[in-house]
């Protein structure tokens, strides 16, 4: 990975851990809930994205570095925060669908962030059992 990239990806997600330890308590806010790769505790992160009939569709803008993208990798059963109920799915990395054309279908104010700091887009689809 390029110099640049490396500190964008470092800075970007100090600033991230320490936003996301305070969005996780916002009650509407959209949450992605993995399970820990190494822990196997529950692992919450604040995610933008949109529900499509019976899938939620995100994108990762680190990709597989993402920690949570991690923990799909080791166990896709997650379950995702909408609109204050919780919903459990089986989430699905899609590095063949275009991340920038996804991005165009999400909610706008996301979308330009993940555009603005990502590197290394992933598509993430996420199949609601209920």
């Amino acid at each position: 990975m390029p110099r640049h990239s490396e500190t964008k990806y470092r800075l970007v997600t100090t600033f991230q851990r320490r936003l996301n330890a305070l969005v996780r308590r916002l009650p509407g806010h959209t949450l992605l809930e993995t399970t820990g790769r190494t822990s196997g505790l529950p692992r919450r992160t604040p995610v933008g994205g949109r529900r499509v009939g019976d899938a939620f569709w995100l994108v990762s803008e680190f990709g597989e570095r993402s920690q949570y993208v991690r923990n799909i990798k080791a166990d896709p059963h997650v379950r995702i925060r909408l609109h204050g109920h919780w919903h459990t799915g089986t989430a699905h990395l899609l590095p063949d669908d275009d991340p920038l054309t996804r991005l165009r279908t999400l909610p706008r104010m996301n979308s330009l962030a993940v555009r603005t700091v990502g590197a290394g887009l992933l598509t993430v689809r996420v199949d609601l059992a209920d």
